[in-house]
């Protein structure tokens, strides 16, 4: 099933200007060439005059479609992250760089080079001086929080090399489950990304926002401030410069280091960090979907004696296709 791209079909109200529009030049041929058998035969066809009320026509009706498309836009603000998205996600395809799993839409596509843009302390001297592993910032990193995806494999690895902390979701059966009472200072994020700009350090993901929701609550556990980096591994073909900062949402996370295969970037960004967990922007389907959110938000009402805002209701995007593994026996 091909990924969904959503505004999907121009709204109806396009068609029917599209349909008057044709359905008044008509009017205008026919008044202008037909008319009463006793007058056509003096009356002259005004050829400028039906030239200049098509025009017209077609001027309102190309109005009302633009007027439309503006509408449609605003009724679901982030169509244009999903145009970006999807086309980064057929771009990797098509350059035959996107790597298993499969399908790389709806993930954070995992991608030829990514162990060279992640880095393996063991091979520091076999590779080249840009990688993330040289990096000072990582070098000097206590407690690193990497994302559980594909393509961050290899800095999870050497994370661990290092003899570095690691946090990482979903990591239970080897690691200590950190509750939002503990005290913890993470020195260092790394995070995937779909697409992002080296020029503003914008970044989107997936779509689903649970990197911003992680990144919210480590502000929230007083882990993280303004002043700690975050790092993307991507592929340069990951790599954009139509991200609108102006469009980003008060949560969206911005990247301070882009690593690819070929270059570390420093992007200087400054697009604000997230401050925390925005309640008054988190729909109740996201909510549901994690419970450990929904513990934090009673037990802040229950504390504060104030109920917490609620975002609006929304259609969650749809998630990668999944083959089930056979368990082993």
């Amino acid at each position: 099933m091909p990924p969904l791209v959503f505004p999907a079909v121009p709204p109806l109200p396009l068609c029917l200007a599209a349909r008057a529009s044709r359905r008044a030049r008509l009017a205008v041929a026919s008044a202008a060439a037909g008319g009463s058998s006793s007058s056509s035969a003096s009356a002259s066809f005004d050829a400028a005059a039906f030239e200049a009320e098509r025009l017209r026509l077609d001027a309102a009706a190309r109005d009302a479609m633009a007027s439309g498309a503006a509408t449609a836009a605003e009724a679901d603000p982030r169509a244009w992250k999903w145009a970006i998205r999807k086309r980064v996600w057929d771009t990797l395809e098509v350059e035959g760089v996107a790597r298993d799993p499969r399908p790389i839409h709806h993930r954070i596509p995992n991608f030829d080079g990514a162990p060279a843009a992640a880095d393996a302390v063991s091979a520091l001297a076999l590779l080249p001086p840009h990688s993330l592993g040289r990096l000072e910032v990582f070098q000097n990193s206590q407690c690193v929080k990497v994302n559980p995806d594909s393509p961050q494999k290899q800095v999870r690895f050497l994370t661990l090399s290092a003899s570095q902390v690691i946090e990482l979701a979903f990591s239970a059966k080897y690691g200590k489950p950190i509750g939002l009472d503990e005290r913890i200072k993470v020195d260092l994020i790394v995070i995937g990304s779909v697409a992002v700009d080296p020029s503003t350090g914008a970044r989107l993901g997936k779509g689903e926002g649970f990197a911003e929701l992680e990144y919210g609550m480590l502000r929230y556990m007083g882990a993280i401030d303004d002043s700690t980096m975050i790092v993307t591994t991507v592929h340069d073909k990951q790599l954009v410069d139509d991200i609108p900062v102006e469009k980003l949402l008060i949560h969206d996370v911005p990247v301070d280091i882009i690593c690819t295969p070929t270059q570390v970037i420093f992007t200087k960004t400054k697009i604000p960090k997230p401050q925390g967990i925005y309640w008054e922007k988190l729909s109740p389907e996201k909510l549901g979907q994690i419970r450990i959110l929904r513990e934090l938000k009673k037990r802040i009402e229950q504390e504060t004696g104030t109920i917490l805002p609620s975002g609006p209701s929304e259609k969650l995007p749809p998630t990668a296709q999944r083959t089930r593994r056979r368990r082993r026996r």
